[in-house]
């Protein structure tokens, strides 16, 4: 094997300059080890000389800022829930661990100014979105295992409106979406309410861990939130909704004693929609019982198009596309450009889909520019009907 030609610059001690800083240059330059460790010194340090002279080398980075002179603003409800760790991530930051001292002294004076943590993700900035925590007084009564259950308010408005995320039409056509399966993966869970725009309703499944605190952390982004309901579907028990799956063969009040128990997990919800169910929407008994309960404590009913001709006399909306039955991109994309269709040919449309790292990436981009091909994101409250 041949060797490695030598091609470092070599200068003797007449062509160096004169003294010992010109006899150490020439040390340095002569030896191949050194030529490169100086040269990798010196980009270091013009690397940090430019950093210094450009700004922070984390510009760009989420932070959160905190104003010195206001201390004790408690932190938003829900937070500590919705802050569970998440076992492929990082440890978040616990704000009993985060401590601001005002001086040397604790009963020095507060330092006038503010205190930027940056965090990790690239969320939206919502201010000035964020919807009431929950629960709203006047909504809610004691129900099953100590939870509460939503009810009508003596002035006769519902959960369904309270909870509604506010809407102002523009007069374009308006197209929703609906994702689901929230809750279980912190990680998706977290992406979804941080980086989705607000108008975009959440649906959490009513098993997850810290429920509550997932949908405080949902409504303090400006998202409304549905729950999620277990239904039986055609290939049941092989596939099993869990636990309290609602039968279709059940007594009516099996089913309500059921849906009682999903509704008490939580509040803050507008509505309830379906999870699988290819059966139990077939039911008329058991569909009968589901949305005269859902209809007595004042909610709305959303479904993945699987109940499209089912009533119930509640606030109902069905979904026009699934947009995910094929995980990638291009076909989630042309579900989403049939939306538009939709929404240009019936003024309106719904999409749903689940909360898979494909689906979450596509409805960012697409709804991104929305506005500019003519069309309004709505919540899907603001796309409900009464039948």
């Amino acid at each position: 094997m041949f060797a490695k030609p030598n091609r470092s610059p070599r200068l003797t001690a007449s062509a160096a300059a004169p003294g010992r800083a010109g006899a150490a240059v020439a040390m340095v330059l002569a030896n191949p080890t050194m030529s490169v460790s100086a040269a990798g010194l010196f980009f270091v340090v013009t690397a940090a000389a430019a950093l210094l002279v450009s700004g922070s080398p984390r510009a760009g980075t989420p932070f959160v800022r905190i104003h010195l002179a206001q201390p004790g603003v408690p932190a938003p409800p829900g937070w500590r829930e919705g802050l569970s760790p998440d076992p492929t991530g990082p440890a978040p930051v616990s704000l009993d661990t985060l401590q601001l001292f005002a001086g040397p002294a604790a009963d020095a004076a507060p330092i006038q100014g503010q205190a930027v943590i940056t965090m990790a993700g690239a969320p939206i900035d919502h201010t000035g979105e964020a919807l009431a925590a929950a629960p709203l007084a006047g909504f809610t009564a004691p129900g099953p295992g100590g939870g509460l259950l939503p009810v009508v308010a003596a002035n006769g408005r519902t959960p369904a409106e309270a909870y509604a995320r506010p809407f102002h039409s523009n007069g374009r056509p308006k197209i929703a979406i609906v994702l689901g399966g929230l809750g279980l993966n912190a990680k998706a869970t977290r992406e979804a309410i941080e980086t989705l725009p607000a108008d975009v309703t959440l649906s959490f499944v009513p098993y997850a861990e810290g429920l509550q605190g997932w949908i405080d952390l949902a409504r303090a982004n400006g998202h409304e939130v549905l729950l999620e309901a277990p239904m039986e579907p055609n290939d049941y028990p092989q596939n099993d909704p869990g636990p309290y799956t609602l039968m279709a063969g059940a007594q009516p009040q099996q089913t309500i004693q059921g849906l009682e128990w999903l509704l008490s997990r939580a509040t803050g919800y507008f509505g309830v929609t379906n999870y699988l169910g290819s059966k139990f929407v077939t039911s008329d008994i058991a569909m009968a019982s589901f949305t005269g309960g859902l209809r007595q404590r004042g909610l709305a009913f959303i479904d993945d198009g699987s109940a499209v001709r089912k009533g119930g006399g509640l606030p109902r909306l069905s979904a026009d596309r699934v947009i995910d039955d094929q995980l990638a991109d291009d076909a989630i994309d042309r579900q989403l450009l049939a939306l538009e269709a939709a929404a240009m040919q019936n003024g309106q449309a719904l999409g749903s889909g689940f909360a898979y790292p494909v689906t979450l990436a596509q409805i960012a981009r697409w709804s991104a520019s929305l506005a500019q091909r003519g069309f309004q994101l709505a919540p899907a409250s603001a796309l409900m009907v009464k039948r």
